[in-house]
């Protein structure tokens, strides 16, 4: 009789350790219990340990944790018609478990779903240089296409992020040359804002050397002295250029003394203080100047009379 006894209580205990194992539960500290009880919602369990009813109810964890998850690259057509592979990286998690079980299937698959095709229409929607520098803003486009219908998942979307652009190699080459004319444009705005800078100074030491004379000469020792380290064989000296005014300015009164003078009458050229022909004296203090000899002027003047008082019908035609 004792032994059936202690049977039966061995036996039970047997089946309440079975039952217990059947029922007990853990639950993680980044996870949520779903509860399911013959099909029906009963609701969440927290994190720890509890117990569902075996063969009754059946628990369902989700883990609430950020999700990565990748984008594979899509291809699609900008707005300005080029053909570009784009991919992403979506960040979610879940905010509400019972949702997450009950309104969707797979929330992991509904979201990569649904982010694929918002990619392919962001693309759609975009230029090309908003792809490759406007980066900002289509996130935040992409954020808002995934994680409007997510909401009722119960899944939040954290962050979305564009990760590559593929371009055609074609258009790799165009907007390599592109890029290099638009330095080699700001390359020569650089050096023509250079050589207007330096002309000011130029012209700045230019009218301080004309200011000072001496100046000049500074320069040109200095520029022999910077020569001259170099130990070459051969010396090249600038030759200034104010030497050559110098010596055009002192060359240009001999030129003109040698160009021919008009013809001028005798009594023009004769100095005011000769004396004249009946041999009257000069005036006090006045230059006799050379004696003239009435003989050989009466015919000179008399000549230059005739010429100037001939008329045109006197004059020999050839």
């Amino acid at each position: 009789m004792l032994q059936d006894v202690l049977t039966a209580v061995i036996a039970a205990g047997c089946a309440g350790l079975v039952y217990l194992a059947a029922a007990a539960r853990v639950v993680k500290q980044y996870e949520r219990g779903v509860v399911l009880r013959l099909g029906r919602y009963i609701g969440v369990r927290p994190p720890g340990f509890t117990t569902i009813v075996p063969f009754v109810d059946r628990m369902n964890k989700v883990n609430m944790q950020i999700v990565t998850l990748p984008v594979p690259a899509q291809e699609g057509i900008t707005k300005d018609n080029v053909t570009v592979r784009v991919d992403a990286v979506v960040y979610f998690k879940v905010v509400d478990a019972a949702n997450a079980i009950i309104q969707v299937e797979d929330y992991r698959f509904a979201v990569s779903q649904m982010a694929q095709t918002s990619l392919r229409s962001i693309i759609g929607k975009s230029d090309l240089d908003d792809l490759l520098s406007n980066r900002e803003r289509l996130n935040q486009g992409l954020e808002l296409m995934i994680d409007s219908p997510a909401v009722g998942w119960g899944v939040h979307v954290d962050r979305v992020e564009i990760k590559d652009v593929s371009l055609p190699d074609t258009m790799k080459r165009s907007m390599a040359r592109q890029a290099e004319a638009d330095r080699e444009r700001r390359a020569r705005i650089i050096n023509a804002d250079a050589e207007l800078q330096a002309s000011r100074k130029l012209a700045e030491a230019a009218q301080q050397m004309a200011d000072t004379p001496a100046a000049l000469q500074l320069r040109l020792l200095q520029t022999v002295t910077a020569v001259a380290t170099e130990k070459n064989s051969t010396l090249v000296l600038p030759f200034p250029v104010e030497l050559l005014r110098f010596l055009e300015r002192a060359q240009q009164p001999a030129e003109e003394r040698g160009r021919p003078q008009p013809p001028r009458r005798l009594e023009e050229s004769a100095p005011a203080s000769a004396p004249s022909a009946a041999g009257g004296a000069p005036a006090d203090g006045a230059d006799p100047g050379p004696p003239c000899d009435p003989v050989s002027v009466t015919p000179v003047r008399a000549a230059a009379d005739a010429v100037s008082h001939a008329s045109p019908a006197d004059c020999p035609r050839t």
